[in-house]
């Protein structure tokens, strides 16, 4: 241990203070409030670096506890807070204003600040070229980015379960050392992994898969309609489904571990749409109208649409659409969450308003059957990318079994629906409900 700073001086606190008072919830919002970030200015950060942290050069830091309440009550904040950025907290059903929107870009500012002086400070105290990340604020993608494109390391690798559920890798690691090390036992040699990865995750898929006759029997639970297909079959017939504007639930193979979908437990769309951002939000998601969502892309092909440096294999690095994909906006851009609107790219529909991306790569070794789809519709439309973002609604975890995944599909505006060989039309299943869409909360 070269160094620490100690609770409850926080950036993870701190940057969840701001989430409870932009109306998110605690541990659970905070990703809402980096999406929100983008369409304000960071008018009030000068303000928080007076106020509420002291950021040293070297990256140490205190918070000023006078301004917090949650080492004493159930909120965040307190009175003293409120008044110092104009009022209560924002409801979670209310309307957004420019002021959230600009706080919300103030406190980003503040930790892609503070994660830029801590990383200079680690290679100084270490003199190491290569940087592991894990915890909460690990999630914050932004920050990510911005650290990445510094150079300040050459690589930079994210535990993709950064937040609390990565305490159990934690556990298995100091079992690990305290009890197996010591018999004898190679826990490498039990591993297949991929030489051109150099990741031994393997792309997190390490949760539970189900074969043929598992999904077979749950759908018969439920008398689905289907079709099976052979593995080209089906990646065609999917991929000319998504060319064709559909929405495709894609379930396929091991879960994920961690928080991102990864093209294992995913709902999948063609990203040239620049309708389908507002589509996927109102009719599949239930969720809020300004957040974006995610671009898969062959590894081999980001560069061509991201300025990325490395790989980004677990979605946790935002990096700015390239150049050459970019579309100018004529109109004069309105303010709030009417920024969406506009094609600012070949791929709008995964393009922030800020003209960014949560970009997540995919290796053919890694997760060769969701490379093969990439590499299909590539073939059909010259787009090596596709809109992904996580098989679930609003409020509700991913989808696991193949009995959660039909539910989610009858439930929502998804159209097809790929599991294992099978693939299920939703306007032929007994079950599908009348669709509906999300009433948004208002701009």
């Amino acid at each position: 241990m070269l160094s620490e700073i100690r609770f409850p001086h926080s950036l993870g606190l701190l940057y969840s203070a701001f989430t409870s008072y932009c109306g998110f919830r605690v541990n659970s919002g905070e990703y809402k409030l980096m999406g929100l970030a983008p369409y304000g200015k960071p008018l009030y950060a000068d303000l928080i670096l007076e106020k509420l942290i002291d950021l040293k050069d070297d990256g140490s830091f205190s918070l000023n506890l006078d301004y917090f309440s949650f080492l004493t009550g159930s909120r965040m904040t307190n009175n003293r807070f409120n008044s110092l950025f104009g009022g209560p907290p924002r409801l979670p059903e209310a309307p957004f204003d420019k002021r959230h929107m600009d706080i919300a870009a103030s406190i980003q500012f503040v930790i892609n600040e503070a994660v830029s002086r801590l990383a200079i400070r680690a290679k100084e105290i270490t003199g190491e070229t290569r940087l592991c990340l894990a915890g909460g604020v690990a999630l914050n993608c932004v920050a990510n980015g911005i650290l990445q494109r510094s150079g300040v390391f050459e690589d930079i690798w994210i535990q993709p379960a950064a937040g609390d559920a990565g305490g159990a890798l934690g556990a298995a690691l100091e079992v690990w050392n305290q009890s197996l090390s010591n018999k004898g036992i190679n826990h490498a040699a039990s591993l297949t992994l991929p030489e051109s990865t150099g990741d031994d995750m393997n792309g997190s898929l390490l949760g539970p898969e189900y074969n043929e006759k598992e999904i077979c029997e749950a759908l018969g639970s439920f008398d689905a309609v289907y079709l099976r297909f052979d593995e080209g079959e089906l990646l065609d017939r999917v991929s000319e489904l998504l060319e064709d504007g559909k929405i495709v639930g894609w379930f396929q193979g091991r879960m994920e571990f961690g928080p991102r979908s990864l093209g294992n437990r995913s709902i999948l769309g063609d990203p040239r749409l620049v309708s389908l951002q507002s589509s996927i939000n109102r009719k599949v998601k239930f969720r809020e109208s300004f957040r974006p969502f995610a671009p898969a892309v062959l590894e081999e092909r980001a560069s061509e649409y991201f300025d990325l440096k490395g790989s980004s294999p677990y979605m946790l690095k935002v990096a700015n659409v390239a150049e050459s994909q970019l579309k100018k906006v004529l109109d004069k851009e309105e303010e709030g969450f009417d920024r969406i609107k506009y094609e600012r790219s070949t791929i709008p529909a995964v393009t922030h308003v800020d003209g960014s991306a949560r970009v997540q790569t995919v290796n053919k070794d890694q997760n060769p059957l969701f490379w093969k789809l990439l590499k299909c519709f590539e073939s059909k439309t010259n787009c090596g990318v596709l809109l992904n973002t996580s098989f679930n609604v609003r409020g509700e975890p991913v989808v696991c079994t193949p009995e959660d995944a039909y539910r989610c599909f009858v439930n929502t505006s998804i159209d097809w629906l790929a599991i294992g060989p099978f693939l299920l039309k939703r306007g032929d299943q007994p079950e599908a409900k009348p669709q509906q869409e999300f009433d948004p909360i208002p701009d």
